[in-house]
């Protein structure tokens, strides 16, 4: 493939996964701008009653209280400062606030499925609730990376659950990389540990391993994660590289709680938000790259293999003010 067929097909893979980023956010616009309609409806300035409406379309949109309250005050000191705003102008100052906004919030490490120079194999432990997307995650990222050129292994740490090492075996059949797994029951930390072990032997790029879904209370998620971390370490002492929160975006605020759970049982330090395409509550993305002082780095907008995205804070918002 020469050079011009390698940027045309880069041009086209980032316009499709554009179209699917607009397609994944729809029910979340069409709820939003509404209610944003509503608003501003008969109105010729933002004034109190305005903003009221846009603090309640940003809510419904389970954009959070907290973030909310923020983009509102915002708001409310360029009308300030500016004495007047038109309504007209109110789409342009949410989608520049809330640019702004999550400017400050932590940025995604690397811009494409890749790995850092050094760390080989890189390892990803991903946590999560049950039914919130994550073996489909693990299964994604695996296709994604592949797809980039690096060669990954899956590890099926969840042995609490008979259904979620098979969930997993059939992802890696489908991906076509290889799995480390063992019966139900087993030990969790020996299939990561062996996962590891695996991965150095046959010279991987990325090992994936899935953890437990299962939330009791945060001193059992500690300590088993805790436990699956230090036998890694004792064959990668730098491992696990990212610790990979799966959340469930058409939870909304309940997928923040989860957030609020794991970061404070566990070290995590990268966040996927999936199911995006089928709620009205994309919004949760804002609440969370707001709120957590953890990157959002994945964005799930669609059931593909290809519609696990790189979360981009200027694609995201672009979209969502999209009116196509």
């Amino acid at each position: 493939m020469g050079l011009f067929d390698k940027l045309f097909r880069r041009n086209k893979d980032q316009q499709e996964q554009k179209e699917a980023l607009d397609q994944g956010l729809q029910k979340t616009k069409e709820g939003f701008f509404s209610k944003l309609a509503k608003a501003v409806a008969g109105k010729d300035k933002v004034d109190e009653e305005v903003l009221d409406q846009v603090e309640d379309a940003l809510i419904s949109a389970d954009v959070g209280v907290d973030t909310t309250v923020a983009i509102i005050n915002r708001i409310e000191q360029r009308v300030a400062r500016d004495k007047y705003l038109g309504t007209s102008q109110l789409n342009d100052i949410l989608q520049e606030e809330i640019m702004s906004m999550l400017t400050s919030a932590p940025s995604n490490e690397f811009a494409t499925f890749d790995v850092p120079a050094g760390k080989k194999p890189y390892v990803i432990l991903v946590v999560g609730v049950n039914g919130v997307g994550k073996t489909t995650t693990i299964g994604k990222l695996a296709h994604n990376f592949k797809k980039n050129g690096k060669s990954v292994l899956l590890g099926a740490a969840d042995t609490f659950r008979a259904a979620a090492v098979d969930q997993l075996t059939i992802w890696s059949d489908r991906v076509g990389v290889p799995i480390v797994k063992k019966e139900m029951g087993s030990d969790p930390s020996s299939v990561a540990f062996d996962a590891v072990q695996s991965a150095i032997a046959r010279d991987s790029d990325v090992v994936i391993i899935d953890t437990a879904g299962r939330l009791h209370n945060k001193a059992y998620l500690m300590d088993e994660l805790g436990k699956i971390r230090r036998v890694i370490s004792k064959k990668m002492p730098d491992a696990p590289h990212e610790v990979l929160l799966v959340l469930d975006g058409s939870t909304g605020q309940n997928a923040i709680e989860q957030a609020r759970h794991f970061t404070a049982a566990t070290d995590v330090t990268a966040i996927a938000v999936t199911k995006l395409d089928g709620t009205a509550k994309g919004g949760v993305v804002l609440a969370i790259a707001n709120q957590f002082r953890i990157p959002v780095k994945y964005i799930g907008v669609g059931e593909r293999m290809e519609d696990l995205q790189i979360f981009d804070k200027a694609e995201f918002v672009d979209s969502l003010f999209s009116l196509k």
